[in-house]
């Protein structure tokens, strides 16, 4: 089981949908230089009929997932909020609504999200509005999904709904951003987040582009990963390529380690000391009674094998 070589980069992958991936994902990224996830709540690929279903998964976000992470060396957070697709089925988002103060102050929670736009509803505005709501009282900035159809629009009244409910810019994280809305999400002061993908949305080379034009600040990279096409490697990748092409270590740094630590420590849940001074990874502990070995000897890092 991979850890990372001397001397290797450190990264953040500040939005990836880690339930959706295999401990080899886990392994890959922790030889990659991952040192911290976060995983933002989402559609699951179909849509969920009941409260209960909502409360499972955010549990398991708060729960076995940071631990499956921890099991290869990886610090895991989340974001908790109702995704825009299922805000369509209003009747059941009012009560996952409900529940959801119940979770964002979990340890581990960094942020309200994904929240945002998908069709761009009557529906689904009351229910980006009303997360709003709770992450200003609990204190977390937002993690912003924006639409992929109409994404100019959609990405502008993402931030004129963060403006009139009393945040900062500095407050909110606006991702899927491409080339047609980056400009205005920087002018404004928010963050501009960008999903890399394989073939769809961003990819490298392009990335690549816009922080050689934009510059790296309040830039950030991530993959998110999920059920579909998609590269849990995605940031580290990326990293290197804007080495190779001449982009300035330090803005590699900042776009792809740096940026994330500062947009979600401001929830107070995010720090450098978490990885910088874990505790050695020790695959002989469980997770209510559960390991992710199925059978395999477990991988017990020096320093807790003295401990034991």
């Amino acid at each position: 089981m991979s850890a990372p070589a001397a001397g290797t980069p450190r990264y953040i992958d500040p939005h990836i949908h880690m339930a959706s991936r295999t401990t080899d994902d886990y392994q890959a990224m922790a030889a990659a230089g991952v040192v911290a996830v976060i995983e933002p709540a989402f559609w699951q690929g179909q849509l969920r009929t009941t409260v209960g279903a909502f409360a499972d998964y955010f549990a398991s976000l708060v729960g076995w997932e940071r631990f499956r992470a921890s099991q290869f060396g990886i610090r895991h957070y989340c974001a908790i909020g109702i995704n825009s697709k299922e805000a369509n089925n209003e009747g059941l988002a009012r009560e996952v609504l409900e529940i959801l103060p119940l979770f964002l102050c979990k340890e581990g929670v960094a942020a309200v999200g994904e929240i945002g736009f998908d069709d761009q509803t009557a529906a689904e505005e009351r229910i980006f509005r009303a997360q709003y709501d709770l992450a200003r009282e609990a204190g977390l900035p937002v993690m912003v999904h924006t639409p992929h159809r109409d994404k100019k629009r959609g990405t502008s009244r993402s931030m004129d709904i963060a403006l009139e409910h009393g945040f900062r810019p500095d407050q909110v994280i606006i991702d899927h951003n491409n080339e047609e809305t980056v400009k205005e999400v920087l002018d404004r002061g928010f963050w501009a987040g960008f999903t890399l993908y394989p073939r769809t949305k961003m990819d490298s080379p392009r990335m690549v582009e816009i922080v050689r034009k934009y510059g790296p600040e309040r830039v950030i990279v991530d993959s998110s990963a999920d059920w579909g096409v998609s590269d849990p490697l995605a940031v580290a990748r990326t990293a290197r390529l804007m080495l190779e092409k001449g982009i300035d270590p330090a803005a590699v740094r900042a776009v792809t380690y740096g940026n994330a630590l500062a947009a979600y420590g401001q929830s107070g849940q995010v720090k450098e000391a978490h990885w910088e001074a874990a505790a050695p990874v020790d695959q002989s502990l469980r997770f209510g009674g559960n390991t992710v070995l199925r059978g395999q000897e477990p991988r017990v890092d020096r320093e807790a094998a003295a401990r034991a």
